[in-house]
């Protein structure tokens, strides 16, 4: 087996182990207080940032992709919370990607995660607001006044859905990222002499 074929089953073995470890951390959903009930927070972003970081920002993309293909099976959304979920998860891991191949240290680990962070709650909120909200509106049937109305219980003065994404979903989404980019920045030492080879 030469080498090149021997770096390519490496990485599709790796993108194969994180992509199961996405998909059970997926399943361990914990609700948060002060966010409205049909939002969980996952730590399932965590192998595709680690898969970016050690294979490559498209191997980060595929783990997004594979977990919510075979979430779909078994979530419950009708396939929106998936397609949510794929959309900021590639972005996550792509953005982290993209600035650790130009700077493969832990240096760009660092600056990779916090600019994913950033750019992924961002990019929420348009997703968010033009695509998967009408969705839920649309084919699962919420009404958009009782989705406004779940932010309301928590904060009175939310008028708008615009308004709640800006001032619940943007901030958790890249509190969610920061989670995940901290213990990335731990484990990353002991994967540098994976990733080296």
């Amino acid at each position: 087996m030469n080498t090149n074929t021997k770096i390519k089953t490496k990485k599709l073995t790796t993108v194969a182990l994180l992509t199961a470890v996405a998909v059970v951390l997926q399943f361990i959903e914990i609700s948060i207080p002060i966010m409205p009930g049909f939002i969980k927070l996952d730590f399932s972003d965590l192998p595709e940032l680690i898969g970016a970081f050690v294979c490559g920002p498209i191997a980060g993309v595929t783990i997004a992709f594979l977990k919510n293909l075979i979430h779909l099976a078994l979530g419950s959304s009708g396939g929106i919370g998936e397609l949510s979920n794929f959309i900021l998860g590639a972005v996550f891991a792509l953005t982290a990607g993209l600035i650790y191949k130009k700077l493969p240290n832990i240096k760009g680990v660092i600056l990779g995660s916090a600019a994913a962070c950033l750019v992924m709650g961002a990019v929420s909120l348009p997703v968010n607001y033009f695509v998967i909200y009408p969705l839920y509106y649309s084919v699962m049937g919420f009404p958009q006044e009782a989705i406004l109305g779940m932010y309301q219980l928590i904060c009175p003065s939310i008028k708008s859905i615009a308004q709640a994404l800006l001032v619940f979903n943007v901030p958790f989404t890249i509190v969610k990222g920061l989670i995940c980019s901290i213990v990335t920045v731990f484990v990353y030492k002991p994967l540098q002499k994976f990733i080296s080879k």
